[in-house]
This record gives C-alpha cells, sequence and structure tokens, in this order.
C-alpha cells in the first residue's frame, strides 16, 4: 500500500507567495488563509511537509524531465524524438537556455521543492507539538529533501543560488559555487540524520530513513572525492547500526509494483495511479510516473527516449556460472532478441524496431499491459542497496583497500548467478586502476537505466578530457558535440540570469 500517497494534499495556494509584483494587482481572496494563519497546527505542518514530497510529481522532476537529463544525455542513452529541441537536449546541442522541457521547468521545480521546504523549517519551529518527536522528524524530512533538491541543482547545473528562508517575488538570491551548495547539503543531511529514524511504521513508508540521509551523504562525497567521508557515511549502512538492507532474490522486483519498498530499497520515490489529472496544483492532480510513456518501444509509447546497443552486446561479454546470459539484461533492456534469448513475449505483441535498437525495460509496465500510458504507479527506486555495495566498493578501492573491496562486488554478482569477479578477472589483482576499470562495468550492468551513469561519469572525470571522453564517442556518439569545459554542467536559464544581476551564466556558455 501505497499510504504516504492517501495523505498528499494539494496546499500550494497555503505555502505560496504571490508572484505578481504591481499593487493594483494584488488582490486578496477573502476565503484563502495567509500564511501566518496556515501555520498553526500540528496538522498544518504535516501539510505542509507533505507538499514537499508533492514535488517529485511534477514534470520537470522525477515524474518526467530527470530521466531525459540523468539517462539519456548519459552514454546509456539517446534520443531520436521528431520534437528535435528535445532531442537536442541530450546531445549537448543547447541554444535556447530557456527550453522548457530541457532546461527552465527542472530548474523550476527543483527550487518549488527548495521553497516548500524553507516554509516548512522556518514556520514549523513555532508550532505547538504534543509529540516533540514528530516535529522534529517533520523538521528532518525537511532538511533531507532540501538537501535531495540541492544535490541535484548541485550537480546539473553546479552554480546556483542557495536559498534557505521562504522566498519573496522582488527577491535577488546570491549565486554560490558548486562547492558550496555541496556544502549545504552535508550541513542539511547531517542535521536531518540525528532526528530521521531507522525506520518508519507502514503508514509512512516513503518517507526517508538514517540510511537514505547516509547514503545521500555518500553520493555528495563520492561527488568530491572525500573517501574517508563517504567511507564512513557507507559503514552505516553496510556494517553498521543502519546495516538492516538486503538484496531481494528476484531482481526484477526492483522495477515493478508486485514488491515495493523491498528490501533493498534505501530511498524510493511512491508513485500511484489513483489520480489521473494534469500535473498542476488542482486537487486532481496526478501523482503518476511518465517515464514509461517516453521511453517505451515505437507502438506502445512515445519512444522519445531509447537505450544504446552497446549495453546489449556488453552484457553479452561473460556469461553466469552456468554458461547464461547473465539475467540483469533481461530486465533491463528491451532488444530485438530478447524472446530468442530469453523467451520473453514482450507486451504481448509485435513492435517495430531495428536491428540494432534497444530500449530502457526498468520501470516498463509489459508484466502486466500491453501499452503505456502517462499514469503509471510503478516507484522508482532512487537509492537501492545494491547501489549502496558498488559505492562501498569504489571507496575501498580509492582508499588503496582493493582486496577488501572484492567482497561487496561479489555480493552483487551473486545473484545473477555471476561467478566471483577474482575468478573471472584475475588480473585485475590489487590493481586500482584496473578494479575501477571492471567496477565501472558492473554499475552499469546492475545500475543501468536507473538515473546513476551522469553523475558516474562526472565523478570518475571520464567527462574532464578529450581523451576520455574520445573513449565515450566510441560508445555514444552524441558526446562528438561534447565541449570539454562546458557541458559538464548545464546552462542556467537565462531568463533567470536576465533577471538576477547577482547571477552568472555558467562558463563557456
Amino acid at each position: 500500500m501505497k499510504k504516504i500517497l492517501l495523505i498528499f494534499t494539494v496546499i500550494c495556494s497555503l505555502v505560496a507567495v504571490v508572484s505578481c509584483q504591481k499593487d493594483e494587482l494584488d488582490l486578496k481572496n477573502p476565503n484563502a488563509l495567509t500564511t501566518e494563519q496556515f501555520w498553526a497546527t500540528p496538522n498544518d505542518a504535516e501539510l505542509g511537509v507533505n507538499s514537499i514530497y508533492a514535488m517529485f510529481y511534477k514534470d520537470g522532476m522525477w515524474s518526467r524531465w530527470m530521466s531525459f537529463r540523468l539517462d539519456l544525455t548519459s552514454d546509456e542513452g539517446f534520443s531520436q524524438s521528431p520534437w528535435v529541441e528535445l532531442a537536442d537536449w541530450t546531445r549537448f546541442n543547447y541554444i535556447n537556455y530557456n527550453f522548457w522541457q530541457g532546461n527552465a521547468e527542472t530548474w523550476r521545480d527543483s527550487y518549488k521543492a527548495i521553497f516548500r521546504a524553507n516554509q516548512v523549517l522556518a514556520n514549523v519551529p513555532g508550532i505547538e507539538f504534543e509529540d516533540e518527536s514528530r516535529k522534529q522528524s517533520i523538521l528532518a524530512e525537511a532538511k533531507f529533501l532540501r538537501a535531495f533538491n540541492y544535490y541535484y541543482v548541485g550537480l546539473l547545473w553546479e552554480n546556483a543560488p542557495i536559498i534557505l528562508e521562504p522566498s519573496k517575488p522582488n527577491d535577488l538570491p546570491l549565486q554560490s559555487s558548486q562547492q558550496e551548495v555541496y556544502d549545504q547539503v552535508e550541513q542539511d543531511l547531517d542535521e536531518a540524520f540525528a532526528d530521521l529514524p531507522i525506520q518508519w511504521d507502514a503508514e509512512n513508508v516513503g518517507r526517508p530513513t538514517k540510511g537514505a540521509a547516509k547514503a545521500m551523504l555518500a553520493k555528495v562525497y563520492m561527488q568530491q572525492k572525500r573517501w574517508n567521508e563517504a567511507k564512513l557515511a557507507l559503514d552505516f549502512l553496510v556494517i553498521g547500526e543502519g546495516a538492516n538492507y538486503s538484496l531481494v532474490a528476484n531482481y526484477k522486483d526492483n522495477f515493478t509494483d508486485l514488491n515495493e519498498n523491498n528490501s533493498e530499497s534505501v530511498f524510493e520515490i511512491q508513485f500511484g495511479d489513483q489520480r489521473r489529472g494534469g500535473t498542476g496544483e488542482d486537487a486532481s492532480a496526478s501523482v503518476s510516473n511518465n517515464r514509461a510513456q517516453f521511453f517505451a518501444p515505437r507502438g506502445i509509447g512515445w519512444s522519445d527516449g531509447q537505450a544504446r546497443f552497446w549495453l546489449v552486446d556488453s552484457f553479452k561479454q561473460e556469461k553466469t556460472v552456468d554458461g547464461e546470459i547473465d539475467p540483469r539484461l533481461r530486465h533491463t533492456l528491451f532488444y530485438p532478441s530478447l524472446f530468442e534469448d530469453f523467451g520473453d513475449k514482450t507486451y504481448g505483441r509485435d513492435w517495430e524496431w531495428g536491428e540494432d535498437e534497444a530500449w530502457f525495460r526498468k520501470g516498463a509496465r509489459d508484466y502486466k499491459r500491453d501499452n503505456e500510458d502517462y499514469y503509471s504507479g510503478v516507484n522508482l527506486r532512487i537509492i537501492r542497496y545494491a547501489d549502496i555495495l558498488l559505492r562501498y566498493a569504489e571507496v575501498l578501492n580509492e582508499l588503496g583497500m582493493t582486496s577488501e573491496a572484492y567482497k561487496y562486488v561479489d555480493m552483487v554478482r551473486e545473484r545473477p548467478n555471476m561467478s566471483p569477479l577474482a575468478e573471472a578477472y584475475p588480473e585485475i589483482g590489487n590493481d586500482q586502476n584496473k578494479f575501477l576499470e571492471r567496477l565501472k562495468m558492473e554499475r552499469v550492468f546492475e545500475l543501468a537505466g536507473e538515473s546513476l551513469r551522469w553523475e558516474d561519469l562526472k565523478r570518475w572525470g571520464d567527462l574532464d578530457t578529450q581523451e576520455s571522453v574520445d573513449k565515450i564517442i566510441e560508445r555514444d556518439p552524441d558526446f562528438n558535440n561534447f565541449e570539454i569545459g562546458k557541458d559538464i554542467r548545464l546552462p542556467i536559464p537565462q531568463e533567470e540570469v536576465d533577471n538576477n544581476p547577482n547571477l552568472e551564466q555558467n562558463p563557456q556558455y
């Protein structure tokens, strides 16, 4: 049961500020609560924090365009959309910096989520609670969600304003560096950790836990190559107090609605199909995931996003202990020989594809229907334990503990029945560089299409030199357009720069 969805209420009229700056247009609705009237009871606080989660369901965020930004821009995916400007934003052809679907909407929705978090953090401390611990956990949730959104602001745009108070229409926030953004992420996560629970009850599944806070800390530390601190954060999840996660037996269970919020889930966005409105702020607004509609094969969905075929070829390079194809391929991609390889009659019908074409399968609903729509209720596993284990191995390797890192890669390889890494690739030994190069592929096989590859490429430095980008071009010709030092970050929407003298456009744009 996705019970957390049942309490999401559209309260933008209660938490938003009026954006009109002309006094003559500043009309007051006598039936609307003011900010001062609203933030009065514990229930108001609950509604306020729930409104932050509601931003997950907006087009600019995890319902739709985040997948384009993180999956299709990486070397795992691409777009052949007839909507040329949309496709251009997955292949580094950034012309109109205000392009809504590729850039401006995600910027706006990120800061809307941050604004809602700031409202909670500014107003909830003044509300009296009988249950003081719940008050503190609400504030911790808001800090986690503010940090979560700032993490992706720092990852995508790098240099952006840090806003820690409820915004006003005439604010002109100062620009901060990526380092300053990440520093704020760390502070919020550290403070959130203290008051988040190890685990929520069934009524509140989907809210962040201490484990989720440590996982996000590990991510931000790793992007900065702060390996010792990343190890301490991951220790909590792997060998410490928070080591209550485990890999589910069936890999497929991470990508359907049949076994959600399972033992492998560290942080999971709760999607549902019980409301079939748009993505605005009305009471019928959707809480669904649109990714499957946009990434489905031709004839099933819009097919605006595809997977690179090198993924299929790579999966087939190493067989299981029993001499079979890696079964993770079956649940990761649609491709022409899927039926021949695994006996899967995809979607129960024929559909159009070329012999070298592939599509992302994770999150698709072919296990129960023969088409897609805008109302997928399949949860999005933002962080799962397999990712944590592979990150732990990466950190140990970076700290010169390569021999200890093998164990955690093998835990992930065991589920698909792959042989231990040392047996399959004895030439790696304790060579850190060789281990990392292999780990890059292990992350592909386990995590392809899960919106992680872009941050991986940035962390590994694979986007920093022409030599390393040339290797990516062999897998993904869209990187012929990639300019070193420029396309590693997005341009700030130009209207934001034009309207705020404290903002400068990102370098080389």
